[in-house]
């Protein structure tokens, strides 16, 4: 197993809340460590080891009077090979009591909408559906439109779906605040305020808001948008940096107003 932990950034400023200039700088929740999760994607092995380098670290926290609490941004399906193992894995305690918020990504909805009208959302299938069907024992191809052939394979789908895992999906929520930080799947409209933001903005934006140079209400952490490394900066801090393509799943440990990365390969 190849596990590593990497500093990224760590944060010390003269008093609690400011940096150089005054600027405020963004802190967890008081007595709290937040954990933030990017996009899994089917990659049940990394998960396994990500979840255990979060539990190794919360322990070490928890010596230290700090309660732990995990945020999933969502994508935990399609793509990979393994969705099903992702999903029965994350609704069943996936930190042994530690408190976890659970994003929806677009591809969760995505496969919600296949559920609901498999005719009108089989696009779903170009884009990883097949292999999250797949991970359920149902063969299915990309590409596919015939609207019986939808029609059967979203009953398929519901035969072999696990209760729980439905009940997971329709409970996602769209969008976490916790401290001085917003969590969400793909960010966020600029200059719109959070308590305002549009679903479908939450789960597929990128542009304006990766190039956004302003902080925003809070800061934001995102998934969604793939990168070869975590990214920093004043308005958001983005951590998909594509699981299912280059193995390595990575989450943000934010610590009063200490930041650092965690990240596991499969």
């Amino acid at each position: 197993m190849n596990l590593f932990a990497k500093m990224m950034s760590r944060l010390g400023p003269r008093s609690p809340n400011r940096g150089n200039g005054g600027l405020r700088v963004p802190s967890a929740p008081e007595g709290a460590c937040v954990y933030a999760v990017g996009d899994i994607h089917g990659e049940r092995k990394a998960l396994d080891r990500m979840l255990a380098a979060i539990a190794a670290d919360a322990e070490r926290q928890r010596a230290n009077g700090l309660d732990a609490v995990a945020v999933f941004l969502g994508d935990y399906i399609d793509r990979g090979t393994d969705s099903c193992g992702v999903l029965d894995r994350l609704c069943r305690d996936p930190l042994a009591g530690v408190p976890c918020r659970f994003l929806l990504g677009n591809h969760e909805a995505a496969m919600l909408d296949f559920i609901e009208d498999p005719v009108r959302a089989s696009e779903w299938l170009n884009y990883g559906g097949a292999e999250a069907l797949g991970s359920y024992g149902i063969r299915a191809s990309v590409g596919t439109s015939d609207p019986a052939r939808c029609r059967a394979l979203r009953d398929a789908l519901m035969e072999r779906l696990p209760d729980e895992h439905l009940a997971f999906l329709k409970a996602l929520e769209p969008m976490v605040v916790l401290g001085d930080y917003a969590f969400v799947h793909a960010g966020i409209r600029p200059g719109r305020p959070l308590a305002r933001q549009r679903t479908d903005d939450l789960l597929t934006i990128r542009e304006p808001f990766l190039s956004w140079p302003h902080p925003h209400e809070k800061t934001i952490v995102h998934g969604h948008t793939i990168t070869r490394s975590p990214e920093v900066t004043a308005a958001r801090i983005g951590i998909d940096t594509g699981a299912y393509a280059t193995g390595t799943l990575t989450a943000l440990a934010l610590c009063g107003t200490a930041r650092s990365f965690i990240q596991v390969t499969a």
